[in-house]
């Protein structure tokens, strides 16, 4: 969709020859239009749940709520947080919205790997036949000093006692041995509770109300420089802090969360006359991750963009206008 969308661009502010947009420039606009459609989404939701509640929404292919559902599912990832030390977690630093923080009280097994390959975990020492490992069970990275540490995945089968194969590599694209990992059973598991930095003091200090590993807790804290970097952005994360403080296995909190949209790029070789040519083989090509329904939203708010640049106001306007039509539709 990116190629059409920039081809589409092209043409409205090269209609009068108005000026030329950037590969560069134009993958900083895309960012920002997916961004500002991504987050109108939730918007949207939150006005449609309204009208169904009053009865001005349809059913069946009227169910506007069920469309919006489906597309905001698209960018839910569960994942266990890395320990940052005792009770402290942290969170992904791709996480837009967390819809819930799991407590995994049962650890199975442990152990270091001792082979590299993906989507695959090989112990020499382990016993997962023995030791009663079963599918559906979630394998999170435990290396404290890895960039993938909280990363996890779920055992699609048993292989052998020293081999599982899982549902996602949790020790990276590029998987080396030596990586320590958990391996949690999926029953028994506790949903924890967010209450208020200003209320934990008071839950924790009355026998009757202080969390427990039955009914957990957490405050949500702010990003900390000594946080390892996420694997996929570099960036620092939010951090979580448990209660009790007992809950310190490494591993054993598993966050459910919306994640932001991965950037577009529109990746291009250098033709002999310097013009560039779209190459979707570039290793950094990024489509956009929004439905194809919303392309003539994306055009609309990259053409705003590229008339500010080029001070068209002609291309501005348009874009303007046609996001304008866009929201009147909507609502």
């Amino acid at each position: 969709m990116i190629n059409s969308v920039r081809n589409t661009v092209l043409a409205i502010a090269n209609k009068n020859n108005y000026g030329y947009i950037s590969p560069q420039d134009f993958n900083l606009y895309a960012q920002q239009a997916q961004m500002d459609l991504f987050e109108d989404y939730f918007y949207q939701y939150n006005a449609w749940t309204n009208k169904e509640n009053q009865r001005l929404s349809g059913t069946g292919y009227a169910d506007i709520v069920k469309g919006l559902v489906e597309v905001i599912d698209n960018f839910s990832v569960t994942r266990s947080l890395a320990q940052q030390g005792a009770n402290l977690f942290n969170l992904p630093s791709d996480y837009y919205l967390v819809n819930k923080i799991n407590y995994y009280p049962t650890q199975i097994t442990s152990g270091t790997t001792t082979a590299a390959a993906l989507n695959t975990l090989t112990d020499a020492n382990a016993t997962f036949v023995t030791s009663g490992i079963k599918v559906g069970q979630q394998v999170a990275n435990t290396t404290a000093t890895s960039s993938y540490s909280g990363f996890s995945g779920f055992v699609i089968s048993v292989d052998s006692e020293t081999q599982l194969t899982l549902s996602y590599s949790p020790f990276g694209v590029a998987a080396t041995i030596g990586n320590t990992y958990g391996i949690f059973n999926t029953t028994g598991i506790v949903e924890v509770e967010r209450v208020n930095q200003n209320k934990i003091f008071y839950l924790n200090n009355s026998p009757l109300t202080a969390p427990s590993t039955g009914f957990p807790a957490y405050v949500l804290g702010g990003a900390s420089s000594s946080v390892i970097g996420d694997a996929n952005t570099g960036k620092l994360g939010n951090t979580i802090t448990v209660y009790p403080s007992t809950i310190t296995n490494n591993g054993s909190v598993t966050a459910e969360y919306i994640r932001y949209p991965l950037s577009p790029k529109w990746t291009y070789q250098t033709l002999n006359s310097g013009e560039p040519l779209f190459d979707i083989n570039q290793a950094d090509y990024q489509d956009f991750e929004l439905p194809l329904s919303d392309e003539p939203g994306i055009v609309s708010k990259i053409c705003q963009y590229v008339g500010i640049e080029i001070r068209e106001g002609d291309v501005y306007n348009f874009g303007n206008q046609e996001e304008v039509k866009n929201n009147q539709i909507q609502t």
